[in-house]
């Protein structure tokens, strides 16, 4: 009887399907199962790989698989989707999948830990109380203009609002209205404030994310977000190779001998990519303000690697540029 070697699984809410296959490619088998039946099912077989698209719920299931003993593998969906053979289906989703992940050069996705997903969960919960900040003052100036009250853009309608309902003659159910969006613009206020003291506590009680907040021009944001992305760092041969995940690095088109380098590629975590930019927009040399930023934010995310790789902190020499 052939062994296991490989399984691909399609991923989905409720049901996975399956494609196995052995040392030698040929196919094995092919089931749909629930999440308890799959991991039952994993633990029936000898130790093999484990391929799966690294999407939603991937990382997660990578870590079960791993405690099993056998080894996840998690596939960019883009590598995937040229080995897709005919029409589009679950299973021919997981064959595709075990396609990719037979490739010799095929890269894979590093399984994030629990740390770094709920590190993930509250970067994006606060980047969504400051999207719904926003629109609350965006709102409160379109309702106010509605009544011909123009105020200069920003928060000053919120610092104001009080003086503006006192100097203004506006409907009463209005004034309702606009202290309740009032109220709650404040409420998402505290609640970002208080997101922030958390990442502020975690960063400054871990290791690498103290080290990474020696970097100048790195706050307790991006540092958080770093240790999202680097992790260990053991998943990036080098630095550039982490400034190419982050979209640093310039697109290539070159042929015949001759290189053609284009923008920059802009994969990966554009919300990491601007906060590592944020802090040089100011600065005007030579070069467009734009090549600026994303040279310095380039060497800013090697240096994270680096710091990442070791075990030392980010040093100045005498003349105030890296040691």
């Amino acid at each position: 009887m052939n062994t296991v070697a490989l399984i691909g699984i399609d991923l989905g809410k409720h049901s996975f399907h399956l494609q196995a296959q052995d040392h030698n490619g040929r196919p094995l088998f092919r089931k749909q199962l629930s999440r308890p039946q799959l991991l039952r099912l994993l633990a029936q077989q000898p130790v093999c790989r484990a391929a799966m698209e690294a999407c939603a719920g991937a990382h997660c299931l990578a870590r079960e698989i791993q405690a099993q003993g056998h080894q996840p593998l998690l596939i960019s969906p883009q590598f995937v989707r040229p080995f897709v053979q005919g029409n589009k289906n679950d299973f021919l989703d997981a064959q595709a999948i075990c396609e990719a992940a037979s490739r010799p050069n095929m890269r894979f996705v590093t399984p994030k830990t629990e740390v770094q997903q709920t590190l993930s969960v509250l970067h994006r919960l606060r980047e969504s109380l400051i999207r719904d900040c926003t629109k609350s003052i965006n709102q409160l100036h379109g309702f106010l203009l509605e009544f011909g009250i123009s105020l200069p853009r920003g928060m000053v309608v919120m610092r104001r609002l009080a003086t503006v309902l006192a100097e203004h003659r506006l409907p009463p159910r209005l004034v309702v209205l606009l202290q309740r969006l009032h109220a709650h613009f404040g409420y998402l206020d505290e609640q970002i404030k208080v997101l922030d003291r958390e990442l502020v506590e975690h960063v400054e009680a871990d290791d690498l994310g103290s080290r990474l907040l020696s970097i100048p021009g790195v706050g307790p944001i991006t540092s958080s977000v770093l240790l999202t992305e680097l992790g260990d760092a053991r998943q990036y041969r080098s630095s550039r190779d982490f400034a190419a995940s982050v979209g640093l690095v310039p697109r290539q088109h070159s042929t015949g001998g001759r290189q053609n380098l284009l923008g920059t590629s802009k994969r990966g975590d554009k919300n990491l990519r601007r906060l590592l930019a944020d802090w040089v927009r100011a600065l005007l040399c030579r070069r467009h303000s734009n090549v600026v930023a994303c040279a310095l934010a380039n060497k800013l995310a090697r240096i994270a690697w680096a710091l990442a790789q070791g075990q030392g902190r980010f040093e100045t020499g005498p003349d105030g540029c890296a040691a």
